[in-house]
């Protein structure tokens, strides 16, 4: 199973999750898009935003 997360700002959010043990998978600097993580079991997880 694969979870995207909506937030409404990638940048704020991004930190929120790394402190929770999540590591970057790959990432977009573009405050619109999505980044890819891994929990620290290794799921992959997408933090998204809404387009605008």
């Amino acid at each position: 199973m694969h979870i995207d997360v909506k937030v409404p700002d990638l940048d704020v959010a991004e930190p929120q999750v790394l402190a929770l043990g999540a590591t970057l998978v790959d990432g977009s600097d573009k405050p619109v898009g999505y980044r890819v993580y891994a929990d620290p079991a290794g799921h992959p997880f997408c933090l998204v935003t809404p387009p605008n």
